[in-house]
């Protein structure tokens, strides 16, 4: 069988126009028709009448629709780029009209619990790796589609928009995946590497979420750059320990999808997960928190799920340990921050 390629006249789709979605949809319109799918009318009459989102511009070749056998007629390739949560639920009502020709490439840092059909993670108490997919792993299991990617790295979405310089990884166990994504991404202002370990990608994207917390709640403590140092360079240690128990390689995890989004997400107020640290250090409840916020801090479920699945293991991972009590049984940052520092790590690296 002879798989469809993509081709310059063909549309792209992008599923999902919140921030990120959008600045991925903005820099795929310099090269490309794209067909935007939004779950809300009135959010694809803004953008299909006012060529905006929100109240802000975004590119004129960029059309709304909310069909989703239409936008996969229209497009080969289709870029999903929804929060965790709704993940399964859309590529489900999008897999009718997904075939092997397709080439799906997603944008999602988090992760999705596997469970026997009416079971909850309370009611298991343990997880192991079977219990948990990455969003490729959804899309396989969800659809037909055979070529399958994923997009991760530094990318804050407001930067993105504003067009500064950027760089970004799309991982793929195939190459045309990977040449098709930095064919249609690729800008003067947007670098984009490829790498083949795409469990390792999408984990490290999704680990470095648990620091980034840890990152925001240091700077609401109005903690210094020693401490910060300290936290990155601790959290890449249990990202790769956590990424590696996961099926992930080393590789990835120290390339710019695991240390280079880490920094990034680490020392930004535009990044979600490290506003919901500050917010914690500067007193708010979790509840408070994400009752406030426009779109979802996927670090807050990952913290929940890796905490489960290294009891089950029985490793230790003391920052996501310590982390979980912080947003789930009201344990206090500066307590959490003092066991930390008593922790008896007594090795720097040990893992190369």
């Amino acid at each position: 069988m002879t798989l469809k390629n993509s081709s310059k006249e063909k549309s792209v789709g992008v599923v999902g126009m919140g921030s990120f979605g959008t600045a991925i949809a903005n820099i795929l319109a310099e090269k490309s028709k794209v067909i935007a799918y939004v779950r809300r009318a009135e959010v694809m009459d803004e953008i299909n009448q006012h060529h905006s989102v929100d109240g802000i511009s975004i590119h004129k070749d960029i059309i709304g629709t909310q069909d989703p056998e239409m936008l996969c007629k229209a497009c080969d390739t289709i870029f999903f780029m929804i929060p965790s949560s709704a993940f399964q639920e859309v590529i489900r009502l999008f897999s009718p009209y997904l075939y092997p020709y397709h080439l799906v490439i997603h944008g999602t840092k988090g992760l999705c619990l596997n469970l026997p059909k009416g079971k909850t993670l309370s009611d298991i108490g343990k997880i192991s790796r079977e219990n948990i997919l990455t969003m490729s792993e959804v899309i396989l299991k969800e659809t037909v589609v055979v070529r399958v990617g994923c997009l991760a790295g530094p990318n804050l979405a407001k930067e993105l928009y504003q067009g500064q310089p950027a760089a970004t990884v799309v991982a793929s166990k195939y190459n045309e995946v990977i040449l098709e994504g930095q064919r249609l991404l690729r800008t003067d202002k947007f670098q984009v590497y490829g790498n083949s370990d795409i469990v390792g990608v999408e984990l490290s994207g999704v680990l470095k979420n648990i620091i980034a917390i840890a990152g925001g709640a240091l700077a609401g403590l109005g903690l210094g750059e020693n401490a910060k140092g300290l936290l990155i360079s601790r959290g890449m240690v249990e990202l790769i320990y956590l990424g590696n128990a996961l099926g992930g390689s080393l590789k990835s995890f120290i390339g710019l999808a695991g240390i280079g989004d880490l920094v990034a997400t680490c020392n930004s107020t535009l990044s979600r997960n490290f506003t919901v640290g500050y917010r914690l250090a500067q007193g708010e409840s979790l509840e408070q928190i994400t009752n406030t916020m426009e779109e979802v801090a996927e670090g807050i479920n990952t913290v929940k799920l890796m905490k489960t699945f290294v009891e089950g293991k029985g490793m230790r991972a003391p920052i996501t340990e310590n982390l979980y009590k912080v947003l789930f049984e009201d344990l206090k940052i500066e307590e959490a921050l003092q066991y930390l520092m008593k922790y008896p790590f007594s090795v720097d690296v040990d893992f190369l």
